[in-house]
Parts: C-alpha cells; structure tokens; sequence
C-alpha cells in the first residue's frame, strides 16, 4: 500500500469534496438534484475500498428522499446508483472488500443487492487504456467480462463527474505508452519545450490520474474533477506546462491548500504548528476543475483558500464548509509560471526583469549521482584506491555482499561498475577530489562513463572542472527547505545534494575546456585555452553599461555576493524556492566592482583558501584521542554557554558562537554535519585544521554579508534590464 501511495481518505475530506461536488452540480451544470440528478454520471478511478463512492450514494440518496420521500428509494438507488456511479481500482484486497462494503451500505440505505446485480466497480487499471484479452484464456472468462466492462466506461461512456484520491507514487509504475503520451501535453508551456532533461514529477501517479480525469471530462465536452492530491503542483516549475493546460481545458479551478508539508517545515502563518490531514510528509490540496459545455474563451478563472492548522482543526473546518461557503481568492497565474498559489505579482514583475542562472552560464547540469555512495566516496584518496583495485576483481556476488551494494538497479549494476573501473585500467590518475557537502571535500574514481562505477558523472559537464583551473556556482532549481540558503562554490566536481539537501543541485562552470574524449578527460589544458562560460549577449550588454571589459571571475563574483545578501533572500524567498535565482544588475560601475569584491572573498572563504584564515578564530582544546563519540551526553554537543562544540568527553572547538554553529548551507547545518559525518572516526590534524577554518569562514562570511546588505537597497535604484540576453539552458 504505501509503496503505490495509497493511503485511506478521512471522512472530512471525502464530505467536503463530495458536498462541493453536489453543489455544483445544481449551480454551474442546472443539474437541480445535483448528485441525484437522472443526467449525472460519476467516476473514482481509483476506489480504494469506495469511500467516495459510498459518500456520494449516501448524497444521492439523502437528497432524493429530501424532495421526493422513500417510497421509491429502492427504485432509485437501482436505476441511478447501480447504472451511474462507476469506481475503478488495481489492487485485489481493496477491490474485494469495496464490494462487500458497498454492499453493506446499500442495505442500509434501503436496497438489499438482487443476485443478478452489482455495484459497477471494475478490477482494471485507469491508466492503462488497452484491456487484456483475456477471454481466450481458460478460466479468465469472468475476468475478461470485468475488462470489457471497464474498457467500456473508460473509452466510450460520457462521465460528468470524476473524484477521488489517487496514488501518489513518484516512482511510478505506470508507464503505459497512452498515459504517457497523454503526459506529453504537460511537458510543453506558451508552446515551447519545458526546457527539463528529465521532469520526472510529471510521472507521479496523481498527475496521471488527473490527466486521465482532464481527458474523460474532454470526451464528455462539459463536466467536474474533484479531487485530493499531492500539492507540489501548485508551485513547483516543472509543473507550469501541466498549470497552463488545465488552464486551457477548465473554465474555473479552486485550490483549498491543505499545507501540512513537514517536508518544507510548514507552519502557520502565525508560527503555530501546520498539521497534513493525512499521516505523510507531503503536503496536500483539495482541487475541483469544472469544465462547462459552451465553447472555452480564455484560460480558465483560478480561485485559491488556504486552511492551516492542527489536523483536528483541518477536519473541524472541512466538516463544516463546503466549496460554496470557503472564502476564495482570485489568482492571475501568468507566464513563465503560472502560478496556482498566491504571490506578489508586482514584485514578481521586478522579479523577472532580471536574467536567471541559466541565462547566464549556459552550460550546466545537475551534480553527479553514484547510485552507491558507500562504495564509490571516501574520505582520502587510498581509501578510493583500495576499493578500487579490490571491488573490481572480485566475483560480483561476493562483491555485492561484502560491499553491501544490495540489488542492481537499472542505471547501476554491479557487473558494469566492475567492467567500467577494469576498462579504464585502474589508475590512480582517476582519483579525483569531489565536494560531498558544503566544506566537506572527499574522494571518488572518476572515469567519465556512464552507468559505470558512477551511475551519473555529468561528464559533459563535470569534465570541466577536471581539465584545469576552473570555479563552479552551485544552486538548486528549487527549494524545499524553509530557508533560502542553497549557494556555494565549488572547484572540484560535485556530488548532486551538495548544495540543497532536499532536491538535486546544479552545478554552473565558470569556465569551458576545450572538447575532448573521454580518454583525455584528466589532460591539462592551458588557461589561454578556455573559454567563459557565459552567454556572450550578456557580457557584452554589461560591457556598455559599465564601460569597460569585465572579467569572468568579476561576473560570478558579483552574482555570488547578491545570493548572500539577506535583503536579496528574503525579498525574494517565493520566486527562490521554486525556481533559479534571477540576478539584478546594477548600472553603477562603482557598486558592481564593491559587491564583486565582496563576493569574491566569500567564494575564496568557502572554497578555504582565504588568506584570511590564516588566524583561525577557534581552537582545538582539550586532552583524548580526538575521536567523535556517540552519545548525547559524552558525545558530539554543542554548549552555547561555553561557546564549545564537543566532539567527545574532553575535547571541544571553541569558542563558537550561537550564529556560526546555526549557519545553514542548502538546508545542511554546517558546523553539525562536518562532524556528525565523521562519527566514530579519530580527527587527524588535518581534519581539525579543516574545521577551524570552517568555523573561522562561516564567521568571516556571516560579516561579509551585513557588508552586502548595505550595498543591496542601492542596486534595485538602478538595474539594467538583461530580458533580452535570456537563452536556452543547456
């Protein structure tokens, strides 16, 4: 169950959707019995044990004995309910237990089911438009009946209502061709490609229950979709192509956000704890999509409401409203996003004047995924290279045992990790640095290939910052975090969750190499012989604003700063979260060369290599074997009173203050996870060394940026307008 993302509905929920829906009915479809209504045909694509279905009979039934008393009740739920209320569902256990409570429940609404009859709820998969023919098979003749059935309602019969709960399974198995081309439509927004390699959201079950509702409701010409799913769609940028082409299909849409989201820390708007009407992570919503018959003009009318709280107070609520009564707010969502939660569209106006990280450094991509980072990171060179040479000669059972690699995967398989590492000698040439986290640089053996040793090395990318000198910008598309924090900088290669902890990370060369083989992969190349990675109409743009030739290394610098400045992150914290930053460029020369030498000393503070840490601002105090121990009490600590982060009984860095010890990189707690990583292991001098130039960088960097935040009111006075330099992200 919790591996297809199948989790029961609470009965708040499924009264509120139902009691809206049969509102509706009666107001935008002249339905006047709403749900009891003769015309009305009504569809959960996936059933689960009929919860809805069952609230909606009940609905059906209670309204018709309203205005028409009981005397012929039975008559009704047998030509209405029976022929008209249709349910599908995938799994057995469900499905069994569906019909006997629908049968229970139609008792106690008055009809006992005859033996020639049956509730129309069907075994079959919604998403899968193709039905077996399983009528050839001996034995399968039941079975092939509930297939014709099914296919019969999902290709043929008009639905005018469709609710439910679908599954949310981001990995989904459902990749039949038909739902699969019905996604496509998703993947395209004010009919340009998404821009994405791989928008793998779009493959969520709950996104392709709701495309498959979106088509029935087509095939129908007018109609409602009620339903409660996951609510990342509502802002996530891979999800604007989906946004536009409900906007095209519905005549009005209504978002109840639901919130809940632990995984984004939600609370409420008064800092009070925000509950999930459900027991998982993933915050939800509550849409209904209505389709009217006469000839679409425009993009669809979107109205949003928000309910906060602790769960019991969310059920309070959805118990007592319905869509008629909850208080709603018109939105405008409008290009590049197209929103379906509120935001300032004034600010995102100034906003979007600005060109995004991707118009600038063209070439980029996501960070390299190892698919095993046990086997293929570690803390030293030797290390990687005793892996190496010992994994990649032994018997592949043997070593998916004694590495515990667990089973294959289709991207990473032991046998091809083994040939990949032989193939390319093994040499210790490929062992190469990689930034695993913020300030932790470890090692892995980097060959290049696909599929190998590294599930994901991004060569085309990553090749880069091993052919030379080079810097690289790390950011997130978006954001999962409460806070606005996911930058750094890199000169190494870098692991995918290095800059934002909740989603891949991107990683934007500053400079590119000259092309190459895989088999010159690790050739120096002079700097004369590198090019910026930059686009070329913006630097020349910034050229004639300010006069003057502009260095690369300015360029980042100057963007580097700005994504330290706290107004910056604040200001902007809607528009971070769910997409690349935009920088703002000022027209003052002045101001550009201060906040780019601003930024340049942050970047060499977190790449360590500062001469300002020279003097660190902490110590390594006290006597023991340096090792960091487990335990809250004996082990790794911190004492604000003290100023100490202690890593045993004995030994502490100090003095560390309250601000340092709580600076957050991509959502990871720096100074906590550099040694949590290390728990158990014995600190050598290097590593204490490293440790207190991290505390003495994030102390340094925490001044730098006051120093920015001054400077930042000055660059919105003036900003010069770059729309015009946007390009395709490669």
């Amino acid at each position: 169950r919790e591996r297809r993302g199948v989790y029961y509905t609470p009965e708040p929920v499924v009264s509120y959707i139902v009691r809206s829906i049969h509102g509706l009915l009666k107001t935008e479809f002249k339905k006047a019995d709403g749900l009891a209504d003769d015309g009305v045909t009504l569809l959960d694509p996936a059933a689960g044990t009929m919860t809805f279905i069952a609230r909606a009979a009940q609905e059906a039934v209670r309204e018709f004995e309203v205005k028409y008393g009981t005397g012929s009740r039975e008559d009704f739920i047998r030509r209405h309910i029976l022929k008209n209320f249709y349910a599908f569902e995938l799994m057995m256990a469900p499905y069994a237990v569906g019909h006997l409570k629908m049968g229970f429940f139609l008792e106690e609404l008055g009809h006992r089911l005859a033996d020639d009859e049956r509730v129309p709820f069907y075994l079959t998969n919604a998403l899968d438009a193709e039905e077996l023919e399983q009528s050839r098979l001996p034995g399968f003749s039941a079975l092939a009946e509930e297939s014709r059935l099914a296919g019969k309602v999902k290709k043929q019969t008009p639905i005018l209502v469709i609710l439910g709960n679908p599954p949310y399974s981001g990995h989904s198995s459902n990749m039949g061709d038909w739902i699969r081309h019905l996604i496509d439509d998703y993947k395209q927004v004010d009919g340009n490609p998404l821009g994405e390699k791989n928008p793998k959201w779009l493959q969520d079950d709950y996104v392709k229950f709701l495309r498959f509702a979106q088509w029935k409701i087509d095939q129908a010409g007018c109609g409602v979709v009620g339903m409660i799913t996951n609510h990342g769609y509502l802002d996530n940028p891979t999800f604007r192509g989906m946004r536009q082409n409900l906007m095209r299909t519905f005549s009005d849409i209504y978002i109840l956000n639901l919130h809940g989201n632990s995984l984004k820390k939600e609370t409420c708007p008064d800092g009070s704890p925000d509950q999930n009407v459900f027991d998982i992570r993933q915050g939800v919503t509550i849409a209904f999509f209505i389709k009217r018959g006469e000839k679409q003009e425009g993009a669809a009318a979107v109205h949003q409401a928000d309910v906060w709280g602790v769960r019991q107070e969310k059920y309070k609520w959805l118990d007592t409203n319905d869509l008629q009564c909850t208080d709603w707010k018109e939105l405008a969502p409008s290009s590049p996003f197209y929103l379906f939660m509120p935001r300032d569209t004034e600010l995102e106006a100034d906003y979007l004047r600005s060109p995004s990280i991707p118009d600038i450094f063209p070439v980029n991509s996501v960070g390299i995924v190892t698919a095993r980072d046990g086997l293929t990171i570690h803390w030293s060179a030797e290390e990687v290279w005793k892996t190496v040479t010992v994994f990649s000669g032994m018997d592949p059972e043997l070593a998916r045992q004694g590495y515990n690699l667990g089973k294959d995967v289709q991207d990473w398989k032991v046998t091809l990790a083994q040939k990949d590492l032989l193939d390319s000698g093994p040499t210790r040439e490929k062992i190469v640095p990689v930034l695993y986290r913020p300030f932790d640089v470890r090692h892995t053996y980097y060959t290049g290939s696909s599929r190998g040793f590294i599930c994901r090395p991004r060569s085309e990318v990553m090749r880069h910052m091993l052919m030379g000198e080079n810097l690289a910008l790390i950011t997130a598309r978006t954001n999962k975090s409460p806070t606005t924090d996911h930058f750094f900088c890199s000169n190494y290669i870098v692991e995918t969750k290095c800059g934002e902890s909740t989603v891949q990370s991107y990683t934007f060369p500053l400079y590119l190499y000259p092309t190459a083989d895989r088999a010159d992969l690790f050739a120096h190349h002079e700097s004369s012989e590198r090019k910026p990675n930059l686009n070329p109409k913006f630097v020349t743009a910034l050229a004639e604003v300010y006069e003057r030739d502009l260095t690369p290394e300015e360029i980042f610098c100057y963007i580097y700063a700005l994504l330290y400045a706290p107004t910056y992150r604040e200001k902007y914290a809607e528009f971070l979260k769910m997409d690349f930053p935009r920088i703002p460029f000022t027209t003052n020369a002045k101001l550009f060369a201060e906040l780019a030498s601003l930024g340049g000393r942050l970047a060499e503070l977190h790449l360590l290599k500062s001469p300002e840490l020279a003097l660190p601002t902490c110590q390594f105090e006290g006597g023991g074997d340096s090792r960091i121990a487990k335990g809250r009490k004996a082990g790794l600590r911190y004492e604000p009173s003290e100023q100490r982060v202690y890593i045993n009984a004995t030994q502490y860095f100090a003095p560390v203050i309250q601000e340092v010890w709580d600076y957050k990189v991509g959502g990871y707690q720096v100074c906590e996870k550099w040694l949590k990583d290390r728990k158990e292991h014995q600190l050598e001098y290097e590593d204490i060394r490293t440790y207190c130039r991290i505390v003495t960088s994030l102390k340094l960097t925490l001044d730098i940026q006051q120093e920015i935040d001054t400077l930042f009111p000055q660059v919105e006075d003036k900003i010069v307008l770059l729309s015009e330099c946007e390009s395709t992200s490669q």
